[in-house]
């Protein structure tokens, strides 16, 4: 299995998680980039956002539902900021989709 997330979800390879259910897993970015920044990623292997289907729709809902609710647990009622890259161009460097939430700082915009 090539994919490092792939290989996080099968116990391969540590991480300190935050959330998991059937569906998901959210753990801590190991390059914060803010105070608080996790991951959250589908436990399936899709390897970009443009590669979802119609019948993804249920999964990304639980996806960006999921985001929320770890942001509010983890003290960004605030504010926060979901990024999702999409493909190299896009600044995507691991070929499985994911979900970065950063907060607890002042992010400014354009973002780089």
């Amino acid at each position: 299995m090539d994919c490092l997330f792939c290989r996080i979800v099968a116990g391969e390879i540590a991480a300190r998680t935050l959330y998991e259910d059937d569906q998901l897993l959210a753990f801590h970015d190991i390059g914060p980039q803010a105070p608080v920044h996790f991951l959250v990623i589908p436990k399936r292997h899709i390897a970009s956002l443009d590669r979802l289907t119609e019948a993804d729709r249920p999964l990304a809902g639980h996806l960006l539902y999921t985001a929320q609710r770890l942001a509010m647990e983890q003290g960004c009622a605030e504010g926060f900021r979901l990024v999702m890259n999409c493909n190299d161009l896009g600044g995507q460097t691991v070929q499985h989709i994911h979900m970065h939430v950063l907060g607890q700082r002042q992010l400014h915009w354009p973002p780089g």
